[in-house]
C-alpha cells in the first residue's frame, strides 16, 4: 500500500512535468518493452486497460487537450495497439479496447507507475513524521503557487 506522501510526491512531480515540457510524465526506471512509445501512449493504454475507453475520460484523466489524446489514438491504433468501435446508440462516441499487442505494454506501464510510488516509499520512510509532513506541506504550497501561473 503506497503511503499518501507517495502519491503528493507523484502528483506535485507530474503536475510540474505537465507545466513545464508539454505533458509528459516523471517515472523512476525505465520501461522494458520493445515497442517504441510516448510515455503519454504507454499511459493511455494504461487507462484503457484499467477502464477508461473514450478520448474524453482519456484527455481528462490525462490532464490534456481531446486533441493531443486523438492524434496519440490515431498513431496507437495504426500500430495495432487499439481498436475502435462507435457507440450503438450515440454514433458520435468511440470506444477504445487495447489489442492482445497492447496489453502487456499497459501492464508494464502500470507496473512502472507502482515501481515510481515504491521508489517514492523509499525515500520517504528515511525521513521521521515531522519532516514528512514539512514536506508534504511544501509539495500543497508548491502546487498551488504552479496551479496560480
Amino acid at each position: 500500500m503506497m503511503t499518501e506522501l507517495a502519491k503528493q510526491i507523484d502528483q506535485a512531480i507530474n503536475t510540474i512535468i505537465l507545466k513545464s515540457e508539454n505533458h509528459l510524465e516523471l517515472l523512476v526506471g525505465d520501461c522494458k518493452s520493445d515497442v517504441s512509445l510516448t510515455n503519454t501512449q504507454e499511459h493511455i493504454l494504461m487507462l484503457i486497460n484499467d477502464g477508461i475507453v473514450n478520448n474524453s475520460d482519456l484527455a481528462k484523466a490525462l490532464n490534456v487537450s481531446q486533441a493531443a489524446v486523438t492524434k496519440a489514438i490515431k498513431s496507437l491504433i495504426a500500430q495495432g495497439m487499439l481498436e475502435s468501435a462507435k457507440d450503438a446508440k450515440d454514433g458520435r462516441m468511440t470506444y477504445y479496447q487495447l489489442t492482445d499487442l497492447a496489453k502487456p505494454i499497459a501492464e508494464e506501464h502500470e507496473h512502472h507507475h507502482a515501481h515510481t510510488l515504491s521508489t517514492y516509499d523509499t525515500v520517504i520512510a528515511g525521513y521521521s513524521q515531522e519532516e514528512q509532513a514539512l514536506v508534504s506541506r511544501f509539495l500543497k504550497d508548491l502546487l498551488g503557487k504552479i496551479e496560480e501561473a
